[in-house]
């Protein structure tokens, strides 16, 4: 088991790097060239848009798939199953010569996504060492926050096909590096736990942490969504409200270096989502009082309270003992979450058009900011949720 473990340890940060690398580009990607995709299979914006809803509905649906794969299939397997749907889609789709097939392959992608998305805290949390798992940790929490950033930026490669199809690159990779860690692990299917028969919703802190993740992406999403179009409204240059998202997304990607360091060293975590929330208060605020005083500093403050994304990660890891638990609790905390952040963006798009502005969407926010707060201090808590299941 230590010759295992020592190879495993060794590859690791190949895998987990590289997986990470492609869990946003493949979808990131697709928003600035939705344009050009739409005239290349001449659909009108409505049906185009529905790539963009597709993300958060399969993540859903996956999810809850994944962990019944990986325990029938195997952990290291299910995880190179999914990047070989994610090669095979960001290959071909950009080559295909209709509509239908162009989003069937959408959802290949995005199917591929979800499964690692689920799986790979728990593959970190059973291969990793007492002294790597953190570091492991934040590499993925880190390069995620990167490949964010990365994936728009390949529309600079000419053509909206080569800007999608350059992401199957690194993908291959990725799936040569599962391959080498398949001969290592062998089949390595997710064992029941102890747990197992007791739902992941008796756990209050897994509750908690559902909607902590669920409400810090609906702030994600809705900034990447609407962020820009707020900021236009109340008097911002189009440039200076891009470079405003753009700052959120740096300091996200900073986030993803402290947050699981932070979870290790510091004994009482719960006032850190209270001020990662109360930041993300001050930029709501800010845009909504007053927004072309400042929208950098709004960002910046956002920026932070977008910390909690990284953060919430980190917690599926470090609030459970057994890696079979890791995975349960990431399968029940990632759908629901964007589940709640599929829905809420949405909303702030139809309240902004029945009321003819932004300030009841932003009041909205700002509520949900509040009670963002109180599910992540419960969330914080220094409890395992091993122990609050064994304990029902």
């Amino acid at each position: 088991m230590a010759a295992r473990r020592s190879i495993a340890a060794a590859l690791a940060f190949a895998v987990v790097t590289l997986t990470a690398l492609n869990l946003r580009a493949g979808i990131a990607s697709v928003a600035p060239v939705l344009g050009d995709i739409s005239a290349a299979f001449g659909v009108g914006p409505a049906i185009a848009g529905t790539l963009t809803a597709l993300p958060g509905l399969c993540f859903a649906l996956m999810g809850w798939a994944a962990v019944p794969i990986a325990r029938r299939c195997g952990l290291t397997t299910t995880l190179l199953g999914g990047a070989a749907a994610l090669v095979v889609g960001l290959a071909a789709r950009p080559w295909v010569s209709s509509f239908a097939p162009f989003v069937a392959l959408t959802l290949l992608v995005v199917g591929g996504i979800a499964v690692t998305n689920i799986l790979l805290p728990a593959w970190i949390k059973t291969y990793g060492t007492a002294r790597t798992v953190v570091a492991l940790m934040t590499t993925y929490t880190t390069v995620l926050g990167v490949s964010s950033a990365l994936g728009p930026m390949s529309t600079h490669l000419g053509g909206w096909q080569m800007s999608l199809f350059v992401w199957a690159i690194p993908v291959a990779l990725q799936v040569v590096g599962w391959l080498i860690a398949c001969k290592h692990t062998g089949v390595d299917p997710v064992q029941s736990p102890d747990t197992a028969a007791i739902p992941m919703r008796r756990s209050r802190t897994a509750v908690a942490l559902l909607f902590f993740f669920g409400l810090q992406s609906t702030m994600a999403y809705a900034q990447m969504g609407w962020l820009p179009t707020m900021l236009e409204s109340r008097g911002v240059s189009a440039s200076r409200a891009s470079l405003a998202l753009a700052l959120i997304g740096a300091i996200n990607v900073v986030g993803g270096l402290i947050m699981p360091v932070l979870i290790e060293r510091l004994r009482d975590l719960r006032p850190v989502p209270l001020v990662l929330s109360a930041a993300t208060l001050a930029g709501w605020l800010g845009v909504l009082v007053n927004a072309s005083a400042a929208p950098l500093t709004w960002a910046t403050l956002m920026g932070i309270g977008g910390m909690c994304f990284p953060l919430a990660l980190a917690l599926i890891a470090a609030r459970t003992r057994q890696p079979e638990v890791t995975a349960r609790l990431s399968g029940f905390v990632q759908p629901g979450g964007y589940i709640l952040a599929g829905v809420f963006p949405f909303l702030f798009g139809v309240l902004a058009q029945a009321t003819g502005g932004w300030e009841v969407p932003l009041g909205v926010l700002i509520t949900l900011t509040l009670a963002m707060s109180v599910a992540g201090v419960a969330a914080a808590r220094s409890v395992y949720i091993d122990d609050e299941l064994l304990s029902k």
